[in-house]
């Protein structure tokens, strides 16, 4: 609690520093970047377990497992690859989300301290990218479930045929755009609105979760049943070869947030309330996810000959008035999801492009701008290239940054920031002037570099050949990076540590 207690008096010494507003320092910060207060730190463990409830009970989850499946694992080894992974991710999470606890900085300033006051400007880009993918991803998700409510409703009166371009018909488009506007309301209220969203969610989240699994027993009356999918690999050094990759991408599913949890555990009371609450929040609700999409799959199979593994698919064949009443559960979870996940982090990340003209609420309407014109439709355009090209894709941008945060902050500061040079454009961050610094420039790109050619083997569907070894590096690209970018950044930033 001592070094709690020392940085809470940096923040107010911080946000009373009379020459911090002076013009060169200026676009360094704002209301929305400053270290948060101790009246601000309202957030205990209950608070975090909720967050990633809420954020784990959305359609992407429910069908990590059926890529798995599909690319030939059983049910269980599916759903332990989910649970193993999150496992894994779990720790650079709580690693990184000390920094934002012990010194009240999001994600974006935090990274000031390895890449330089301006060059945190490229690891806070790369992030927002993706979580504008993400938010016009689920998105897209929930407008699609309205659409099915307002055709149940309305009897089918909304279907129409679909436009060349999109792929999808008027209807969808508009339905897209209207759960697209109700995001507009939390971003404008901003964080707090989150915590209360997400608290009150939660609990109907899981109920929810638990009603689907009751469901799948009673259709298939006999567990095994549920659980006897079996797995198509010929030989343990196929299921070898599917495994790593497929664990790659499970951690690159919350690479993202494992980068900016810093935006939420700086609200957190204790080290504490983060630690617990993350670790019973994020991996055994993920499994438990994971398993409840891969057992309704089974049911649907055994009750509609075929497996569905879209729910919202799935709620279209129950009918009455239980479709409506899953739909708009489906529309909460993935709400909850893309507020928490895919608004607060791009918001923080667009702001430290011009802090006194982008705050959190302005870089929210960035972020729902951009989520649209993403196309998401695309990017849902098929299973495996959404798991295996977008998901290890950039978890192979996404590794390295993370990489060179845990060295800078856990070997290099030895958890120890000066809090005020954060926020100056000559201070100790500023890297000779420069704002820049070339330790972590060469870090990130040597972590990336190995990972490029697998990737434009998988985008380019093997348009691209390279040779094997390479494809074979990219199944394990946010490790390699990771790796790669610690120990390089470390080697260049060896004569740089505190005592």
């Amino acid at each position: 609690m001592a070094q709690d207690s020392a940085a809470l008096a940096a923040t107010a010494a911080i946000r009373s520093a009379p020459d911090l507003s002076r013009e060169s320092d200026a676009d360094l910060l704002n209301d929305d970047l400053m270290p948060t207060t101790a009246r601000e730190r309202t957030w205990e463990w209950r608070h975090f377990a909720a967050l990633w409830v809420g954020m784990v009970v959305c359609v992407p989850t429910y069908t990590l497992a059926a890529g798995l499946i599909a690319g030939g694992m059983s049910l269980t080894q599916a759903v332990l690859t989910v649970f193993l992974g999150n496992l894994i991710v779990l720790v650079p999470m709580l690693l990184i989300g000390h920094a934002g606890a012990k010194h009240g900085v999001p994600y974006p300033v935090l990274a000031r301290a390895s890449f330089g006051v301006l060059g945190a400007r490229l690891p806070a880009m790369l992030r927002a990218v993706v979580a504008c993918g993400w938010f016009g991803i689920q998105t897209w998700i929930g407008g699609m479930a309205i659409y099915q409510i307002l055709n149940i409703l309305t009897g089918d009166a909304l279907r129409g045929t679909p436009l060349g371009y999109f792929g999808a018909d008027l209807g969808q488009l508009a339905c897209f755009l209207v759960f697209w506007a109700i995001h507009l309301y939390f971003i404008k209220h901003g964080t707090e609105s989150i915590r209360w969203l997400e608290t009150w969610s939660a609990p109907v989240l899981l109920v929810m979760g638990v009603a689907l699994l009751g469901w799948a027993w009673m259709q298939a009356g006999d567990w095994s049943k549920l659980l006897g999918q079996p797995a198509t690999f010929q030989s343990d050094a196929e299921f070898w070869a599917a495994f790593w990759p497929s664990l790659t991408a499970m951690v690159g599913f919350w690479a993202t947030l494992a980068l900016n949890i810093p935006d939420f555990t700086r609200f957190a009371k204790s080290q504490k309330d983060q630690v617990l609450g993350q670790a019973l929040g994020l991996p055994i609700p993920m499994g438990f996810f994971a398993f409840i999409g891969a057992a309704v799959a089974s049911a649907t199979l055994l009750v509609y000959g075929k497996a569905i593994w879209d729910p919202v698919e799935l709620a279209g064949h129950m009918g009455g008035f239980a479709v409506v009443l899953a739909l708009l559960l489906l529309i909460i979870a993935t709400l909850t999801t893309n507020i928490a996940a895919n608004v607060v982090s791009p918001a923080y990340d667009f702001s430290i492009l011009a802090p006194q003209k982008i705050d959190f609420a302005r870089g929210g309407y960035i972020t729902a701008a951009v989520g649209i014109l993403m196309h998401p439709w695309f990017l849902l355009g098929s299973l495996s290239g959404y798991i295996f090209t977008w998901l290890i894709g950039y978890s192979g941008l996404l590794g390295p940054i993370a990489g060179i945060l845990l060295a800078d902050y856990y070997l290099v500061r030895q958890t120890e920031l000066d809090a005020t040079a954060l926020y100056r454009r000559h201070g100790e961050y500023a890297y000779g002037g420069s704002g820049w610094n070339p330790a972590a420039l060469i870090a990130f790109a040597l972590g990336v570099l190995p990972n490029v050619p697998g990737f434009l083997q998988a985008a380019s569907n093997g348009a691209i050949q390279v040779p094997a070894f390479l494809n074979t590096l990219y199944g394990y690209a946010w490790f390699v990076g990771l790796g790669i970018a610690f120990v390089v950044y470390l080697g260049l930033m060896a004569g740089k540590r505190r005592a």
